[in-house]
Parts: C-alpha cells; sequence; structure tokens
C-alpha cells in the first residue's frame, strides 16, 4: 500500500468537486412557465413575457388599446395612467416591436425610463427600425400603455 498522506486526499477532493461543477455547467436548464389563461379585454393585445435578470418569466404583458399622439413624457405617463397601465419599459417596448409591430405607427413613443445621467432626458422606442433612443421630456411624441400580470 501506497503511503497517501491528507495534501493528496485534499487535491483529489478538490479535483471531484472541480468536475461535479463542470457537470453542472453542462446540464440543461428547464424554465417553466405556469399555465396561464389571460383574460383579454376588447382592444387589448397579448406581447408576450418578460423575463427577469435571472433568465426567469417575470410577468405577461399586455398592450392596452389606444394610442396618444404629440404629447409630452408627462402627458404620455397620464395619459397611460388613465388607460389603466403605464408606460413600457425600454425592454418592454423591444418585445412589442418584436412581437406587436404592427400595432404602431412607425414613429417614435415615450418609455417609462428616464435617462439615468440626466433627467431632462426619458428614453423612446421607434417602431420602424426598432431603434431605441432618448429625447427630451418636453419633446411631442406618440404613446401606448401596457398591462402587467406577475408570474408566480
Amino acid at each position: 500500500m501506497s503511503n497517501v498522506t491528507l495534501a493528496d486526499i485534499e487535491a483529489a477532493h478538490q479535483k471531484v468537486n472541480e468536475m461535479i461543477e463542470a457537470f453542472k455547467a453542462q446540464a440543461p436548464r428547464v424554465i417553466s412557465i405556469s399555465q396561464a389563461q389571460i383574460e383579454l379585454r376588447p382592444g387589448e393585445h397579448y406581447a408576450g413575457v418578460i423575463l427577469d435578470a435571472d433568465g426567469k418569466p417575470s410577468h405577461h404583458l399586455i398592450l392596452l388599446p389606444g394610442d396618444v399622439d404629440d404629447v409630452t413624457w408627462a402627458q404620455a405617463k397620464e395619459f397611460a395612467e388613465k388607460a389603466g397601465g403605464e408606460l413600457p419599459t425600454r425592454r418592454e417596448q423591444a418585445l412589442l416591436f418584436a412581437n406587436l409591430k404592427g400595432q404602431f405607427e412607425e414613429r417614435y413613443y415615450w418609455s417609462s425610463e428616464q435617462h439615468a445621467s440626466d433627467d431632462g432626458y426619458a428614453w423612446t422606442q421607434y417602431f420602424d427600425d426598432g431603434g431605441q433612443s432618448y429625447d427630451c421630456k418636453s419633446a411631442e411624441l406618440r404613446a401606448r400603455a401596457v398591462r402587467r400580470l406577475t408570474i408566480q
């Protein structure tokens, strides 16, 4: 029998742990979205699922009917609230562009997000080519409202 040291055992143990972690990293990830029955009100459109920072389903996004033209950011937020929703986030606007582009004119629409370094500006989505930019909050653009259904 050979002389096995504690250092030999610890090194072998470390190697086994590394092998286990490498094996786990290869395993397929399973994302589960529980079956949902979403009641759409007249004029609403289902846009899809928004994922959280970990890639897990966060919420369903519903585009509300109606729009408003030539409004400032503050007016757009008021419109969305009166419509029973909120302005979409930038991520939500990207989903709306991908799945419901036909529900929008090929114009700029306000998002709910202010520019991080200048609160005089807010982010926008161009529903022609999908580009996102920011504009002065006093600019007059279009707006649509969304509602969210949290995934439990």
